[in-house]
């Protein structure tokens, strides 16, 4: 083109290429007293190349008459879509030029907050191109600018509108890569002297790079919208295409590929949610090694990249412990009886369905949601060795589950730790608490699991002990009714113990006691937490303390009536509290129907017991009254 030849042409490209030097690379160095120096900077020469492009078109415009009088038949447009210009004519090339300057100015004036103005130019970009056929030398131009626009709206909270300018850029892609797929003109290729162009591997590149995006925000959009069947899917071909391309910060990718897994796990998907973690946990090591600590107090530098680089793989290892935990909780979910024990039968049915073909059906869907590249994909398969994505059957498949669990709960307590990170340091020793709890779930043997409760306890009641209730009141209440809840097991657990004994000795007697007291001990905690501070029990529970305070009060009732003692009075005592519980929860029940549904089996079994306790508490004064 001969506008390409002239010195005032030379000009024009050497302001552009100014220009995005100042937004790109300059601007990263503004001082926070004038943060966008450099983009406005950028912007008096867009401005100015606008007014150059408009003097140069006009002569353009001069030279490519007959051109156009060829392209347009009595001011119609030839070409089959409605359009005035072919997109590689030279009047499409013009539009697609000045469309690119406005395209810039647009981003320019998104980046400094100025979002209406940003729009106009835009819109300006978007009328110059809609004027022309789809071609490489815009597409990409018309996909950058429906990008934009999407990010725009969905930032102003109008979804659907951001998601018409998304999808219809996804549809440009595809549609071009059906019919075309050659690698089509970067807009920067717009003003660079001739000869300067970006390679054809640089240019699909920039392409599928732009296209990622549009995948990117299209995940964002479908999130908010709640189709998040469709997020996921959009997630996953991002990462992916993220890895092909190279196009991707490693410790951001990671973390994504960590959080997709979590929504793989509500979708009990656990081979997708696997594959991310064990991505994750590959690509974040490309970030490379974590400074010493030594290195880090030398240079701030080196302190904020320890610092970073530990909270990431924490935060991804948080997300192991969440897959080891679901993948537990959910074959429970699948073994267990009506009263929360394994199943037998449905064990050994469901060991006998476990076919050969199930591990083929996996291979098959595995290929389709594959990351990584050559030089990972290798790393990514190790990891994923190393734990199960199928539900565990029975002890030993349940225990690899746990050991892996537990050995990403070591790693997340390094960073979390409970100086500094008090809350998430205990919500890891909550998972590490149900991860106990879960693999009890599969042990046949009733010492062992009984022994497994009591590392719970270990692991929760110095916290519960030493954390202040003024500050920490919800935690506090969770650890205090967890604590109870364990050691309320672990009754059950003894007592099944005793019942196969003829007569309990001594040393059980007293045990169990003591388990009975400990648990009557942390509900009776969570309970006087709910009081008002004058000691005050409420007349009304709130919605999210209704079921455990009343449960709280039923299993009161059912330890204090279980209390072993030979001491007559001691008995007495011990069943009069009991039946004070009981009749508590039947009471709060007749005075607040609306409970009832929250807890029927407990409000049924208390109203058994309200009937039958004062006839057992009679024969105890009675023997009393006999025997003085």
């Amino acid at each position: 083109m001969a506008a390409n030849q002239s010195s005032e042409w030379k000009v024009v490209c050497e302001k552009f290429r100014l220009a995005q030097e100042l937004s790109e690379i300059e601007s990263r160095k503004d001082p926070e007293n004038n943060p966008f120096r450099s983009k406005y900077k950028a912007r008096d020469l867009l401005k100015e190349i606008l007014c150059s492009l408009k003097k140069i078109e006009e002569v353009g415009e001069a030279d490519n008459e007959a051109d156009e009088s060829r392209q347009m038949v009595d001011g119609e447009p030839e070409n089959d879509f409605g359009k005035a210009y072919v997109g590689d004519s030279p009047a499409g090339l013009r539009a697609a030029r000045l469309a690119v300057v406005q395209y810039y100015l647009g981003v320019n004036h998104i980046e400094t907050e100025e979002l209406s103005a940003g729009e106009q130019h835009l819109m300006n970009c978007m009328k110059l191109i809609d004027k022309c056929t789809t071609t490489r030398e815009n597409v990409s131009l018309f996909i950058q600018a429906r990008n934009q626009l999407g990010i725009l709206w969905a930032g102003r909270d109008e979804i659907e509108k951001a998601q018409g300018f998304l999808e219809t850029a996804e549809s440009m892609y595809l549609l071009y890569m059906k019919e075309d797929g050659q690698p089509p003109l970067d807009l920067e290729d717009f003003f660079v002297p001739e000869g300067e162009e970006f390679s054809q591997q640089e240019k699909i590149r920039r392409f599928e790079m732009a296209y990622t995006h549009t995948l990117y925000y299209l995940a964002q959009v479908y999130k908010n919208l709640q189709q998040y069947e469709r997020a996921g899917q959009y997630c996953h071909s991002t990462l992916q295409r993220q890895l092909e391309y190279k196009q991707f910060v490693p410790l951001e990718w990671a973390i994504n590929a960590a959080t997709l897994s979590q929504y793989y796990i509500t979708k009990t998907r656990y081979m997708e949610a696997r594959h991310c973690l064990a991505a994750a946990s590959v690509i974040a090591n490309l970030a490379g090694e974590i400074p010493s600590e030594a290195a880090a107090k030398e240079s701030e530098a080196e302190c904020e990249k320890r610092e970073e680089l530990l909270q990431k793989r924490a935060e991804i290892a948080r997300c192991w412990i969440k897959y080891c935990l679901n993948l537990l909780q959910d074959a429970k979910k699948l073994l267990e009886d009506n009263v929360g024990e394994l199943d037998l039968d449905r064990q050994d049915e469901l060991k006998r369905a476990r076919r050969n073909e199930e591990e083929e059906k996996e291979k098959g869907r595995k290929s389709a949601i594959l990351f990584g590249s050559s030089d990972t994909f290798d790393s990514i398969c190790s990891l994923e060795e190393k734990v199960s994505s199928m539900l565990p059957l029975d002890f030993e498949e349940a225990r690899g589950i746990f050991l892996v669990g537990q050995g990403y709960v070591a790693q997340a307590k390094e960073y979390f730790a409970m100086d500094g990170h008090v809350t998430d340091h205990i919500e890891i020793l909550q998972d590490h608490s149900a991860l106990f709890k879960v693999l009890a779930f599969f042990e046949q043997d009733l010492e062992r699991r009984c022994k497994m409760h009591k590392r719970r306890v270990d692991l929760l009641e110095p916290i519960c002990k030493d954390l202040n209730a003024q500050y920490y009141l919800l935690i506090c209440r969770q650890l205090q009714f967890e604590l109870a809840e364990t050691y309320y097991e672990m009754m059950d657990l003894k007592l099944a113990v005793a019942d196969k004994q003829d007569q309990p000795d001594v040393h059980t007697i007293k045990k169990f006691n003591h388990l009975c007291s400990s648990s009557t001990k942390y509900y009776q905690m969570f309970l006087d937490s709910i009081r008002s501070p004058e000691g005050k029990f409420p007349e009304k529970l709130e919605d999210d303390l209704l079921r455990p305070a009343l449960v709280a009060k039923f299993r009161v009732a059912r330890l204090q009536s279980k209390l072993i003692s030979s001491n007559l009075a001691s008995q007495l005592e011990n069943l009069s509290l009991s039946l004070e519980s009981y009749n508590f929860l039947v009471k709060y029940c007749e005075e607040n129907p609306e409970a009832k549904n929250a807890v029927e089996t407990e409000l049924e079994l208390s109203v058994e017991m309200a009937s039958l306790l004062p006839l057992k508490i009679n024969r105890i004064r009675s023997k009393m009254a006999s025997s003085n």
